[in-house]
């Protein structure tokens, strides 16, 4: 097993497994992310456990999927009681643990606009921030630009000027500055981008224009599924841009000692199969971006499946991949625009994968080595 290191968890949102340089992407710059794969193990088949926000990060800290972990709808909160990365690491000898950025597991108004301050500036109380001996961030609120802190430092919200990426990198590498090297440490960087609403400016990055984009070719072509899709892939790939700059600025910052782990909770349909957001069980949803640079450990490409749930046995061991087949499922249908409509689960191997509904009838089956774009349903027949 690799020695004890201080431990940086990067988490985003929606950043699909495809959408960087390093991937093959010819959309995406990602000059500071191709870099960190260089030098990482670049986990090429890494799944969340839930293609959506609140559920796979309940999973994500808890290492246990939801509902069992108390998150069975959208606005549940985590419960009191549950243990968290952040008593996970401690009780095996890390001193502080610190959570900065997008929570987005407390309560919520349901009647409130997801988007703007009403959610934004929703306190998250102290017993309801996962055990983190350090707590700044925000409930959820969507946005990408000025974000409203709170916590440690901050009783009431206060608004930080500057793209949302820039401003909580800032923040985490303040922290990790302040911690020291007299015990190692643990730190969760929450960040929102790239998330709708994707028109939002990113950093005065120029996004693309959606004609110069190239779509992947399960996108139906020639409809206003394509026109959508290079619509909102523009401000995407804005947003890709500003939070790889802000992550690059945090990297340079820090001792190369640091164990450093880079995922996202879920990724974006964006107009594949005519569909778009999180919640369905196709790769461009469900499979995610995962490195961990790690100075003990030669960089390597590892094809083998594993899921964000044992995201923390990682995280100490990268190595430590369990074996047999990995597991994603949707608990609940979330009632928001373009989300998928069904209760599924999934069981995915290195070149297979099977989906039920939550009757257990077999939904969709995909030969994933000889069918990528998961173009031939053997669900159908």
């Amino acid at each position: 097993m690799p020695s004890l290191r201080s431990i940086l968890w990067i988490l985003t949102t929606q950043w699909r497994a495809q959408a960087f340089g390093y991937a093959g992407d010819p959309n995406a710059r990602t000059p500071q992310l191709d870099a960190l794969a260089a030098l990482s193990q670049n986990y090429l088949a890494a799944i969340t456990p839930h293609p959506f926000g609140p559920f796979a990060r309940a999973a994500i800290l808890t290492g246990v999927p939801s509902p069992q972990n108390g998150i069975s709808h959208y606005f549940d909160s985590l419960p009191r009681s549950a243990q968290t990365a952040a008593h996970y690491f401690r009780a095996r000898g890390y001193g502080a643990a610190a959570y900065i950025g997008k929570w987005h597991l407390s309560r919520r108004d349901p009647d409130a606009p997801l988007v703007g301050e009403a959610h934004a500036r929703a306190i998250v109380p102290p017993e309801d921030r996962g055990g983190f001996d350090y707590w700044e961030g925000f409930e959820s609120g969507f946005l990408l630009n000025d974000p409203w802190l709170h916590g440690d430092g901050h009783a009431e919200p206060t608004r930080f000027p500057g793209y949302q990426s820039d401003v909580l990198a800032q923040r985490a590498q303040r922290w990790i500055e302040s911690a020291g090297t007299s015990a190692p440490w643990f730190c969760v960087l929450s960040l929102e981008a790239p998330h709708p609403p994707y028109a939002a400016s990113a950093a005065g990055v120029v996004a693309p224009t959606p004609e110069q984009l190239i779509l992947s070719s399960n996108v139906p072509r020639g409809g206003p599924v394509e026109a959508q899709a290079r619509r909102e892939l523009s401000g995407y790939y804005a947003q890709i841009e500003a939070t790889d700059r802000a992550i690059g600025r945090l990297l340079s910052s820090l001792a190369p000692d640091i164990r450093v782990v880079f995922t996202s909770v879920h990724g974006d349909m964006h107009g594949a199969h005519g569909l778009f957001r999180k919640g369905w069980p196709h790769e461009e949803s469900i499979r995610v971006p995962l490195l961990i640079r790690d100075p003990d450990l030669t960089p390597a490409r590892i094809a083998t499946p594993v899921s964000l749930l044992h995201l923390r046995e990682l995280s100490l061991d990268p190595s430590a991949i369990p074996a047999g087949p990995v597991h994603c499922s949707m608990p609940s249908v979330v009632e928001l625009p373009l989300q998928c409509d069904r209760v599924w689960r999934a069981v995915r191997t290195a070149d297979r994968k099977w989906v039920f509904t939550g009757d257990d009838e077999p939904w969709l089956g995909f030969d994933l080595a000889a069918d990528p774009g998961e173009t031939k349903n053997w669900a159908l027949g």
